[in-house]
């Protein structure tokens, strides 16, 4: 049995994924036997909840059948949305991270450790201590959300979905 190419699942789901209203963020392929593990990694602004996962796992469990990107081997699919330890590094990571307190890198520059006050075509802007600073996207190295348990400006619901 050939290997399931991780490119070729990929190259399938992308448009899928897309007109679903999802993006693509990663597919990662492993042999596990005589099956493979097909992991796919999904988001969207807002985040996803547990139907959007469904609905999504529907969609790409169909498209990967129809298509027989997995060839004639069997594989075990996993879906999920990106973890908070996943760097961020696109400008749709940044926006979804707004409000979020970020440490990130910045070439030729001290790193910023701030919150997220804001995104644009351009770049980044952080609160970092009560002071807005811009960072364009070009200069912007990858980003971690660090981990708060009491978010300033968090409501209630907010606190129980993490919970």
């Amino acid at each position: 049995m050939a290997a399931v190419s991780r490119q070729r699942v990929r190259d399938v789901l992308e448009p899928v994924v897309t007109i679903a209203g999802y993006d693509l963020e990663d597919v990662t392929v492993t042999a596990a036997g005589r099956r493979s593990v097909v992991r796919v990694v999904v988001d969207r602004d807002g985040g996803l909840d547990l139907d959007a996962v469904a609905e999504i796992s529907r969609v790409v469990s169909e498209t990967l059948d129809a298509d027989d990107a997995t060839g004639e081997m069997p594989y075990t699919l996993e879906v999920s949305s990106p973890g908070v330890d996943r760097p961020l590094t696109e400008p749709r990571h940044w926006r979804r991270a707004a409000g979020h307190l970020v440490r990130a890198t910045v070439r030729e520059d001290k790193d910023v450790a701030g919150r997220v006050v804001g995104t644009d075509g351009s770049g980044v802007t952080f609160d970092v201590d009560g002071t807005q600073r811009t960072v364009p996207y070009d200069a912007l190295g990858p980003g971690k959300v660090q981990v708060e348990f009491n978010r300033p400006g968090a409501s209630d619901e907010d606190e129980e979905a993490r919970s």
